[in-house]
């Protein structure tokens, strides 16, 4: 354990100073698992429609961080009882929350690793930290679990106001430059509260929580869900599992020993081990970046066709609509492609494919978000409100889309 922790401040575009309050937060940042986020791209390869849009996912956890304390502050004021050992449990569950994201976010869930979520890595990281910290995490884990006895620290870390939103609206519409996505996280923090356990806003926040509603579905359909970034990263997925099937096919590919051991290994949440879990600690954005560089350049056309196109931002065209596409469509769309490219009917799903997104502003029924009136009533912020549309914020809205190369139309 690192004893040589001097500093105790970081300087945030957002929130200005924050404050790391105590030595073992400040330890768990030096560490090697956390400094990996430096080199984890907050919002995968969303930069190349928001050229600002590098901040990482350590920004993130700091911001976190911050916003945590001051949700423990404002709620301490408010008489609700926090102990030391709940204080720090919260601390480290926020911080070490996304601790598990691979490469560009979700690319890795759905290519070189097979059923395993990054929030079960993160949970691995953390139980590993607390061996390492002689269980100093166990209250952070049984938090970060929603298996601790009080279900609104539960809340504060994973809800439908969790500090984890709070943030990364904020944060990544600043990046951005998306407008539309900069809600008042301070204000939202001020107006909480605990009734019966369970986390409220009390009634003058109600404006705040329409706004931070509204800017959630704004900002997951311009900024999350946008076209571009959509295809960018399907394409980043479909080129790790282009490269880790030549792999397994005995052809030798150019890779770090990070990116090679999960090239090489079936991995999922039977085999996940420590051992398994340290090789995960290598991998980053550079990685696979590095790995793309020296890929365009292959033998196979597959994978070096994707590569340069990421490299080069070259990207397939994606249409989008709300109705279905038909298989029939997407069949004559990749016979065009197999006559174009001279590819078989496996390697021409590679550039021609769909699927369908999803946008849920709001959720009642994951534990919903409840307004605090004076008289000690709560309701529901869909029927609380005089301004929002239960139709619009708690109905499911599915896009779909096809993809395939801009030279076959």
């Amino acid at each position: 354990m690192n004893t040589n922790n001097k500093l105790k401040i970081f300087n945030d575009p957002i929130y200005g100073f924050i404050t790391i309050p105590n030595t073992l937060i400040f330890d768990l940042i030096a560490h090697k698992y956390f400094q990996r986020l430096r080199r984890i791209s907050q919002m995968g390869l969303s930069y190349l429609v928001y050229p600002g849009a590098h901040h990482t996912r350590f920004h993130h956890a700091l911001g976190c961080l911050h916003l945590m304390q001051n949700a423990v502050r404002i709620l301490r004021f408010k008489g609700v009882s926090i102990s030391d050992s709940e204080e720090d449990g919260l601390y480290i569950a926020i911080l070490l929350h996304d601790i598990g994201h691979g490469p560009f976010s979700h690319a890795m869930e759905h290519s070189i690793v097979e059923n395993i979520s990054h929030e079960t890595i993160s949970l691995k990281f953390m139980e590993a930290l607390n061996i390492e910290f002689d269980g100093a995490l166990d209250v952070a884990i049984s938090m970060f679990k929603g298996d601790y006895n009080r279900k609104f620290f539960g809340q504060l870390i994973s809800g439908q106001l969790d500090i984890d939103r709070s943030d990364y609206l904020k944060r990544d519409s600043f990046y951005t430059g998306v407008s539309e996505g900069n809600i008042n996280s301070e204000r939202l923090i001020s107006m909480m509260n605990v009734i019966n356990d369970e986390l409220v806003i009390e009634e003058k926040g109600i404006y705040s929580i329409e706004k931070f509603l509204t800017a959630r579905r704004l900002m997951y359909w311009q900024v999350y869900l946008h076209k571009t970034s959509l295809v960018a990263e399907q394409m980043i997925t479909r080129i790790l599992k282009r490269a880790k099937e030549l792999t397994h096919k005995g052809v030798k590919l150019e890779a770090s020993s990070a990116l090679s051991f999960f090239l090489n290994n079936s991995t999922n949440s039977n085999n996940f081990e420590i051992s398994t879990l340290n090789q995960f600690s290598l991998l980053d954005d550079y990685d696979i970046m590095s790995a793309l560089k020296s890929w365009q350049f292959h033998d196979d056309f597959v994978l070096s066709r994707l590569s340069e196109m990421i490299l080069n931002r070259n990207l397939l065209k994606i249409k989008l609509r709300n109705k279905a596409f038909s298989s029939s469509k997407l069949e004559a769309v990749k016979k065009d492609v197999m006559l174009e490219y001279k590819l078989d009917t496996h390697e021409a799903s590679y550039f021609v494919f769909h699927g369908h997104v999803e946008n849920l502003a709001y959720n009642p029924k994951q534990g919903g978000l409840k307004i605090l009136y004076k008289n000690g009533n709560t309701k529901d912020i869909i029927k609380a409100s005089d301004h929002l549309s239960s139709k619009v914020l708690s109905k499911t809205v599915s896009k779909h889309y096809i993809c395939f190369p801009k030279d076959i139309l």
